[in-house]
């Protein structure tokens, strides 16, 4: 059983629904990456986003395409991001790490050489935002032989037809985008979400998580309420870039931003139980 796998089946057996957050690797300087993954650990995080930073984050709203920016000023690169999960790992062997961003730094380490060195640092899954399922093999299949899961995401828009093909080759957990438009937008549809969260269900056994849109307790708990996991990133990564000057601080805002919502999150799932 797989790290993520094994995370999910302990919050399902706990009645709880897993905590996503995410932020940009390098941001806002490496030295900070490795403190901000154990603070959020420490304030609820069952799960940890990191990105990879790319100078043309497509999916990606101005919040996470600044953060992106500044990661890129420190020359962050894919091995740096490597060794940064392997020190986490030295402190931290349990607590799952994805790494999400995009298909060309992959492709210019190439696909094997990325997934052995990803495997080696600790990294349990990867979500690629622009690959698409049916080009996904040549990645896949070495992530699969070295124990990686390949994420994908699914969005409002995504077909019943294309939904099955990416279901096909998911693992880990799927991702759903709760709302048309890039990370940060606005107008989160909570019963359009529970509606998708289904259809999804319909064709794959993987937990499901949903990001966009989610910044606050109340929203977290809302989705989780029709959801198994919630992907929080622009609203950290906004305090990220306000506070990035004070680390100590920095790092205490957020964790009171993600702890206020596992909180809310608990509460909600105790009141359905």
């Amino acid at each position: 059983m797989s790290r993520i796998a094994k995370r999910f089946a302990e919050l399902r057996a706990q009645g709880r629904k897993a905590l996503i957050p995410y932020f940009t690797a390098g941001d806002p300087d490496p030295s900070q990456t490795v403190p901000l993954m154990h603070t959020l650990v420490a304030a609820g995080a069952d799960l940890i986003e990191l990105g990879v930073p790319f100078s043309d984050p497509m999916s990606d709203g101005p919040v996470i395409q600044a953060a992106c920016e500044r990661a890129l000023t420190h020359d962050v690169k894919l091995t740096d991001i490597f060794a940064m999960v392997r020190e986490f790992r030295q402190t931290d062997p349990d607590t799952p790490v994805v790494l999400m961003g995009y298909l060309n730094p992959l492709e210019v380490m190439g696909y094997r050489r990325f997934a052995e060195l990803a495997a080696e640092a600790g990294v349990d899954g990867v979500l690629t935002v622009d690959l698409p399922p049916e080009e996904a093999a040549e990645l896949t299949e070495p992530m699969a032989e070295l124990g990686l899961d390949p994420i994908f995401l699914v969005a409002p828009t995504t077909t019943r037809a294309r939904l099955e093909k990416i279901c096909g080759v998911a693992r880990g957990f799927v991702y759903y985008v709760s709302l048309k438009g890039v990370t940060g937008s606005a107008s989160l549809d909570v019963a359009a979400v529970a509606e998708r969260v289904e259809a999804i269900r319909e064709y794959s056994d993987l937990p499901v998580g949903v990001g966009f849109g989610i910044g606050d307790a109340e929203s977290a708990a809302r989705v989780a309420a029709v959801s198994d996991a919630v992907v929080v990133g622009s609203a950290l990564v906004r305090r990220i870039a306000e506070y990035g000057a004070e680390p100590e601080r920095m790092r205490a805002v957020v964790g009171e931003l993600l702890g206020g919502m596992r909180a809310a999150m608990d509460q909600s799932s105790r009141a359905t139980a």
